[in-house]
């Protein structure tokens, strides 16, 4: 199709953007890249297309009417056409508002001299005629004679040559409009389940979408209003300064389900619509403006970019949502509190996001004070909670603790030190505080705090050094020594230094006694900062189950085996009976002994493996087929009762993917494990755990095991 074509049907409304599509996101060196290779002839993918006579829900304002028959949808390669529709026409599609568009990426220049594209720049382009915006040229309005006209005018040659070059380009530029997009259409038999799943399958191919966003297409398409609702609350958040997005929205969704943060495909079955939109209506009415208030009104935090991860507002959310919404105690808001003040500072959530998830997430179904046990983790994982002046050298303003002294200093009532107006102010749509040098930088640089020296410079730039004030001003004090500054302060404002922890001591203030005033103030800092989050609330020591990254980085022991598969051979690359009869050696030895876990798709090293390769022996399965499977395998060499009652199997998350545990209760009486040899003769044989290893135990010695093992 070209793409004039495309672009006429789409202002036709034949062509249209399903609203399980995610919004126009690509930047501007997307779209000059683009512009690049249409330019220059090279490929530029391909278009996907559903053709169908009943479309979900579509982007914008358009309601599909049955009398217009079937239209096309673009599944894939809807930023191309996107982009190519606002460069060529110089507008917004009309499936889009302004709001939907996360960069506008109008605007963009060519040099019809060189074919060079670039965004405008003053000094480059403001006088010279060769930069033309390429929408003007696309549209006509740029003519190769009116171009030369100008550069003679400015003494630049402009001979036949120059004027046959211009009109090339140009031509170049336009002829744009009929290079031709191949395309694949999904016919009309399709349904939406299956336009979907083929969308899934083709962005899940690359890096274009990310799960969250491959499950709010699913939603999107069992329900279709969920993502204009999903958007609407999350503008009405902006407003009151909580910046938060839908790859967000999925994750706090999926733990109100799930209490998981890594199966993100959970989501994408329909049989979910219900469970999902009462979990909506209860986060939309209250659940999200209670924490929201919550941490304004307790934690001091005004907005979300103080906030080092956003991610551990998922825990508190879900907390709040099983709790059906009620408001929590006065306790249980100071445990979450202090719990999302130690996540901050000990960063928890900036990598292996969906595995600490999974683990925080299970924790508020498993414990009977959640927090306190998730106080325990970030403690035991960090080696320690409290904060110590060390950890404040050389940090500056992006550090996580810069923020906690932000709420902090919030907490006491601290005032501006130009103007003395209380922190705690609505900003509005100016977020951030303003912050300024208590030691001015000109006067550090010539002190020898400059880049010259890295370590120095540092130091220069630490957040120590900075004041919190709640807006610019006093630009004269720039390079106001600290000395008659802080003694300015003190004096107009009384215990304005002391409420942020600035030393009192004028003996500090010189610039010659710089990094002492660092060094002092740091103690303050962390003296304050420990004894404020101590106060919190009192939390108590909960038993911390090791966690399954913990458990297998452990290695093989008497309670815990790895297999890689449970029949596929990786080696051979074929079905290994083999396999199955170790798997069950392995049960049967932990049953007779002091039981144990088997994790099956984890490979000796401790590598994950998954069990795809096992899924797709078993005639493409999902885990109910393969725990299915299993048991049957478990039931006829072991005996049904036993396993029954004393055999449990789950499929935990390990790194990006899922294995199989089976966990094995010791056996109250002697177990065998009932194999058939390659002759088709039965037999019976007893296994124990020596070591990392099952053994099976030669007849002789069998009385002399049972009489210690099972009397």
């Amino acid at each position: 199709m070209k793409i004039s074509t495309i672009l006429d049907k789409i202002d036709e409304k034949q062509l249209f953007v399903p609203a399980f599509q995610r919004e126009y996101v690509w930047k501007r060196d997307d779209a000059k890249e683009l512009i690049d290779s249409l330019v220059k002839e090279y490929p530029t993918g391909t278009l996907l297309l559903w053709e169908t006579a009943s479309p979900p829900e579509l982007k914008g304002p358009h309601k599909y009417d049955a009398k217009q028959g079937a239209v096309r949808l673009i599944l894939d390669g809807q930023q191309r056409a996107t982009t190519l529709y606002m460069l060529i026409k110089g507008e917004l599609p009309p499936y889009y508002t302004a709001a939907d568009i996360t960069n506008d990426t109008r605007g963009l220049y060519v040099n019809l001299e060189t074919r060079e594209l670039a965004y405008f720049q003053k000094m480059r382009m403001g006088n010279n005629p060769l930069w033309q915006n390429i929408t003007d040229v696309f549209q006509g309005k740029v003519d190769a004679f009116n171009i030369s006209d100008k550069l003679t005018a400015a003494g630049k040659e402009s001979g036949t040559e120059v004027l046959r070059l211009l009109n090339a380009n140009i031509n170049a530029v336009r002829q744009i409009r009929e290079r031709e997009f191949p395309e694949q259409t999904i016919p009309v038999k399709a349904t939406i389940r299956e336009a979907i799943d083929i969308f899934y399958k083709v962005n899940a191919s690359g890096v274009a979408l990310t799960e969250a966003e491959l499950a709010l297409a699913q939603i999107s398409g069992y329900w279709p209003q969920a993502r204009d609702l999903f958007k609407a609350k999350l503008a009405d958040l902006e407003a009151n300064g909580f910046v938060l997005k839908l790859d967000w929205l999925m994750y706090v969704l999926l733990g109100c389900l799930y209490h998981g943060g890594s199966e993100m495909r959970r989501l994408h079955d329909m049989s979910n619509r219900d469970a999902l939109q009462a979990a909506w209506k209860l986060l939309d009415t209250q659940v999200l403006d209670y924490v929201v208030n919550l941490l304004r009104n307790d934690a001091y935090v005004d907005h979300t970019a103080e906030i080092n991860s956003i991610y551990a507002l998922v825990p508190i959310l879900v907390y709040c949502h099983d709790k059906g919404g009620q408001h929590l105690t006065r306790i249980e808001s100071r445990k979450v509190i202090k719990w999302f003040y130690y996540s901050q500072i000990r960063t928890r959530y900036t990598s292996q996001l969906p595995q600490k998830l999974d683990r925080d997430l299970r924790a508020l179904t498993e414990s009977d004070e959640p927090f306190d046990d998730l106080l325990q983790v970030i403690a035991e994982e960090e080696g320690h909670l409290r904060i110590e002046p060390y950890e404040f050298e050389g940090r500056a303003i992006q550090h996580p603790l810069f923020s906690m002294v932000r709420w902090f200093v919030k907490s006491r009532g601290a005032v501006c030190f130009t103007t003395g107006m209380t922190l705690r102010q609505n900003m509005g749509k100016r977020y951030q505080l303003e912050l300024d040098h208590i030691f001015p930088y000109s006067k550090l640089k010539r002190a020898g705090f400059g880049i010259e020296n890295r370590v120095k410079y540092s130091l220069a730039q630490e957040f120590t050094n900075r004041a919190i004030l709640t807006q610019i001003a006093n630009r004269a004090k720039s390079n106001t020594d600290a000395a008659e500054y802080l003694a300015g302060v003190e004096a107009r404002f009384p215990g304005a230094l002391e409420l942020q922890c600035v030393p009192p001591d004028p003996e500090l203030w010189p610039i010659e006694s710089y990094e002492e005033f660092l060094k002092t103030r740091r103690a303050l800092l962390a003296e304050h900062l420990n004894v404020f989050l101590d106060r919190i609330t009192r939390t108590g020591e909960v038993v911390v189950p090791v966690t399954l990254e913990q458990e297998v980085a452990e290695g093989e022991s008497a309670e815990l085996e790895f297999k890689s598969t449970l029949r596929w051979d990786l080696t051979e690359q074929v079905v290994n009976k083999r396999l199955e009869a170790a798997v069950l050696k392995a049960v049967a030895a932990f049953a007779n002994s002091q039981g144990g876990s088997l994790l099956i798709g984890v490979d000796d090293n401790g590598q994950l493996v998954g069990l795809e390769h096992d899924y797709a022996t078993l005639g493409d399965v999902d885990r109910d087929g393969f725990e299915l499977h299993l048991r049957n395998l478990m039931n006829q060499a072991i005996g049904t009762a036993f396993v029954a009652k004393s055999v449990s199997v789950t499929f935990p998350p390990l790194g990006d993917g899922l294995i199989c545990r089976v966990v094995v209760r010791p056996a109250q009486s002697p177990l065998f494990l009932r194999t058939v040899a390659k002759d088709g003769q039965a037999s019976e044989r007893f296994y124990v755990r020596s070591g990392n290893s099952s053994q099976e135990i030669p007849s002789a010695q069998l009385k002399e095991y049972w009489d210690q093992r099972f009397t």
